[in-house]
């Protein structure tokens, strides 16, 4: 991926004369002092000249011009047979303001490499943060990034929005140790992992488990660099309300509630990830509706400048003082504006608030099934019935053949209790669990095969399918677009089916 650091270069006719100048001062000052009075000092005026160079030209150039200089000085007067105390003095002069010049083009220089290496760094940063949320049934979502000011350059602050099976979403804050390109190359390469990982459906604890072995391995890769990073993974249920965190070494979440009260919910404490043997825990909590859900990092808080204690507290009554049910935009400035202040910010600042939602109950239909051979005809006419009620008639087929499929490999296969759930959210959502920890694999059945064929119908049929686990079994989970919402307006395509293969809604 290639990174564009824009520029705007002078014209070609005024970047030629202003690297001319120095070598014509020199040639005109020469001939000045040439024809100038021997009793003057008008051979001074050549210490113009690696000044010049200084500001326009490279070292080598200004180490160049500068010798030159020294050496047509010394020409000049040593020809003009000047007491000897004073020739070396002015030779001394001239000397030592060359040398300023070389020190001020070796400064210009390591200052241009900075700053080209901190836009690569903040635009390779801008690039793999996410540009855009797309519009979820769980929460509404608002994000701040302020990059630091000061000379350590971008730091590997960032954060994501992920959709889930079953309507939910991960809300993910992160802080990469270090500034510079190198952070934020990292950055990148722990987002992605958090991407693979949570499109596993894995628990927040796993997650971070695994996200702490790819930190350790990367160590190992280089031991001159140690990276480290905090993370804080939190998955939120709009169908129960339920809140699953997960952290290390990060920040505490903040919780807004409708009422106005705002809650920091503790969690057990963890160091940054790449610290091997570290054990990480799942803590639960069940969010009301309209609770905003803050994420940050340490750079909103400030530590350099305040205690922990404080810091939260002043988060919090920023938070706090925003009205119920207030627009999250206003609610991010309002929170910037309080914590940042206006003396600039010596560290990145990553912001992310989401207010959560609920799916109403009459867009949940929850059954559970009898593991018996009538039990893939029984959910068929349940589902039927329930898709008409929705008025999602032109679904009724292809979804009686996922439950059909579905049912029958969970009776056979599986151990009871089958459960059946729709979900009509943004998509239709189709989901059979049973308490076996078995995942299913697509296959593609020989001719002579009596069986195989179930889950490639129901990956040609369905949009998006997979399986997720938790303690009691797994749940297998189907998508399908609904047919008054266009293909082109979701961003999430079927895994492992070619476009071709998509069938198209009528």
């Amino acid at each position: 991926m290639g990174v564009l650091v824009h520029s705007s270069p002078q014209p070609d006719a005024s970047r030629r004369v202003l690297l001319v100048l120095p070598s014509l001062a020199l040639v005109l000052v020469t001939v000045g002092v040439l024809f100038a009075s021997p009793r003057g000092h008008y051979g001074l005026l050549l210490a113009v000249v690696p000044l010049l160079a200084a500001a326009v030209h490279t070292v080598h150039a200004t180490v160049f011009l500068g010798a030159l200089t020294v050496a047509v000085y010394a020409a000049l007067h040593r020809a003009r047979a000047d007491a000897w105390d004073v020739w070396t003095i002015k030779l001394g002069l001239v000397a030592g303001v060359c040398l300023v010049g070389v020190l001020l083009a070796q400064a210009r220089s390591r200052e241009r490499r900075l700053n080209v290496t901190e836009d690569v760094a903040l635009a390779l940063q801008r690039e793999l943060l996410p540009r855009a949320v797309p519009a979820l049934p769980a929460v509404e979502v608002c994000h701040r990034y302020v990059p630091a000011d000061s000379s350590a350059g971008v730091g590997g602050d960032w954060f994501d929005v992920i959709p889930l099976s079953g309507s939910r979403v991960a809300l993910v804050i992160g802080d990469v140790v270090g500034h510079g390109v190198q952070a934020a190359a990292l950055m990148g390469r722990l987002r992605t992992a958090v991407h693979t990982l949570a499109d596993l459906d894995l628990a927040p604890a796993e997650l971070l488990a695994r996200m702490n072995d790819l930190l350790i391995r990367l160590g190992e890769e280089d031991p001159e660099r140690e990276p480290g990073a905090t993370l804080l993974f939190l998955v939120y249920d709009p169908v129960s309300g339920g809140c699953t965190i997960g952290g290390a070494g990060h920040a505490p979440a903040a919780f807004l509630t409708t009422d106005g009260s705002v809650e920091f919910p503790r969690l057990p404490e963890t160091p940054p990830l790449g610290i091997p043997g570290t054990v990480f825990e799942d803590t639960e909590f069940h969010l009301d509706p309209g609770t905003v859900i803050a994420l940050y990092t340490d750079g909103l808080l400030d530590l350099r400048a305040q205690g922990a204690d404080d810091a939260l507290a002043g988060l919090g009554g920023a938070l706090a003082a925003s009205a119920a049910g207030a627009p999250l935009d206003q609610l991010c400035e309002r929170v910037c504006a309080a914590t940042l202040g206006f003396g600039g910010n010596d560290d990145d600042v990553a912001l992310l608030l989401a207010r959560t939602r609920r799916l109403s109950e009459d867009r949940v239909a929850n059954w559970e099934l009898r593991a018996d051979v009538q039990a893939a005809a029984h959910a068929r006419a349940l589902v039927s019935e329930q898709l008409r009620l929705w008025g999602l008639e032109r679904l009724v087929f292809s979804t009686e053949l996922i439950v059909s499929e579905l049912v029958t490999n969970a009776v056979r296969y599986a151990v009871s209790p089958v459960t059946l759930r729709l979900i009509r959210s943004q998509v239709l959502i189709c989901e059979v669990s049973d308490g076996t920890n078995a995942s299913p694999h697509v296959r593609r059945a020989h001719s002579t095969d009596e069986g195989g064929r179930g889950l490639f119908l129901v990956s040609q049929v369905s949009d998006r399918w997979g399986t997720r686990h938790h303690r009691d079994g797994k749940t297998i989970w189907v998508e399908q677009y609904l047919p008054s919402v266009p293909q082109s307006q979701h961003t999430v395509w079927p895994r492992g089916v070619p476009t071709s293969a998509r069938p198209v809604l009528p």
